[in-house]
């Protein structure tokens, strides 16, 4: 094995076969270059002509086209891989996704390396014998993004408890920090008034991300105030996909009731000051949210957040800031607190601004680091 000297750098392998550039890719590859800065050696495999090597390159990761996805060509990525370990001589290869996996684990004996596997999948793991003996056996640690799924780690695929570690990903604050002046300029952009309460929602338009179900609860929480409703705005900053159009967002808030008080900004190329024009943070998501990339950048804004009890929002949040996912009543009540109680809020502020201690992008690096040091002692 490719021992290095407990200070020296690290040669690392992420195998970032990721499609489309979600909360997966995003870990990955943040984590790429916080390795990259700090000194280490990081090679990035990914797929050719997606968006997430396209994101790659761009963060100037230099990615490594393969074809990891595709049974019918494991022959020839099995022997790239093995040409990559012997050139490369690695000592960590960490894996984002599943497929490439099994190749990895044949690899491991003879490319004298250690062998990672990163799960931050919503769906629950498969608990077959090959996956099994992958997890448990060929993985000389699994890393989790949530503490659900280091349970299922644990009870469906019995990955001992002493190889199973849960890093949440790390917002990177050097972009991401309260900005009086970003909050001012967008506020007035969007024709918001002092005195009125900005409610927002940042994610693509998609069934998952809730942004029906936040409308109809916005909607609740408008009858609930009654005249003090005047003040609300909600702004639902995202953009279409293929399944979901701007078209039919606005569709819902004719429903609801509430299109004359709801904002659509669009794409924002300054998303952190977005996020500050903001007096309160939503993540309304009905499943997902294994990372929650967008609720920590909200939480390192100062920002207070409410949010839906999937994936690792249970980790971040305390528990009256969480409701039932997909449930209009709990979260208009919640909303209707933060509007109505303003210690409620400055709670919330309180301690999310603790929870965020640990949760930067140094303490990213730092955690997953000693997971990589603590296989190679």
């Amino acid at each position: 094995m490719n021992t290095p000297d407990p200070h020296a750098p690290l040669r690392v392998v992420q195998v970032v076969n990721v499609r489309w550039f979600n909360a997966t890719a995003w870990y990955g590859l943040f984590l790429s270059t916080l390795l990259r800065d700090a000194g280490h050696e990081v090679r990035v495999l990914g797929l050719a002509g997606t968006e997430c090597f396209d994101r790659a390159r761009d963060m100037g990761l230099d990615p490594e086209p393969l074809d990891l996805n595709s049974a019918f060509a494991a022959g020839a990525a099995y022997l790239r891989l093995r040409r990559l370990v012997r050139e490369f001589r690695p000592h960590i290869v960490n894996c984002h996704r599943g497929e490439s996996f099994l190749l990895w684990g044949l690899l491991k004996k003879s490319g004298g390396f250690r062998l990672v596997r990163t799960r931050g999948d919503q769906r629950p793991p498969k608990g077959n014998f090959p996956n099994i003996l992958l997890h448990a056996k060929a993985a000389d640690a699994v890393i989790a993004t949530s503490s659900g799924i280091a349970a299922g780690l644990r009870e469906i695929l019995r990955v001992p408890e002493s190889r199973v570690h849960t890093i949440l990903g790390g917002v990177d604050t050097r972009r991401f920090y309260p900005d009086a002046p970003g909050r001012a300029a967008v506020r007035e952009a969007l024709g918001l008034l002092p005195d009125q309460i900005a409610i927002g929602l940042v994610g693509r338009f998609d069934a998952v991300k809730g942004q029906k179900e936040l409308l109809f609860a916005y909607s609740r929480l408008r009858a609930m105030l009654g005249d003090e409703a005047r003040r609300l705005r909600l702004v639902l900053a995202g953009f279409p996909t293929s399944s979901t159009s701007e078209e039919a967002v606005r569709g819902w808030a004719d429903a609801a009731g509430v299109a004359e008080s709801v904002m659509f900004p669009g794409r924002c190329g300054d998303v952190r000051a977005l996020m500050n024009a903001l007096d309160l943070g939503v993540v309304a998501s009905l499943g997902s949210e294994t990372i929650a990339r967008v609720a920590l950048e909200i939480m390192a804004c100062g920002v207070p957040l409410v949010g839906t009890r999937v994936g690792v929002m249970p980790d971040l949040l305390r528990d009256d800031a969480l409701v039932p996912p997909g449930d209009a009543e709990a979260t208009a009540r919640a909303l209707c607190r933060f509007v109505t109680e303003p210690a409620f809020g400055e709670g919330l502020r309180a301690a999310q601004h603790e929870r965020m201690r640990d949760l930067g992008e140094k303490d990213f690096l730092e955690k997953t680091l000693a997971v990589y040091r603590g296989v190679l002692a």
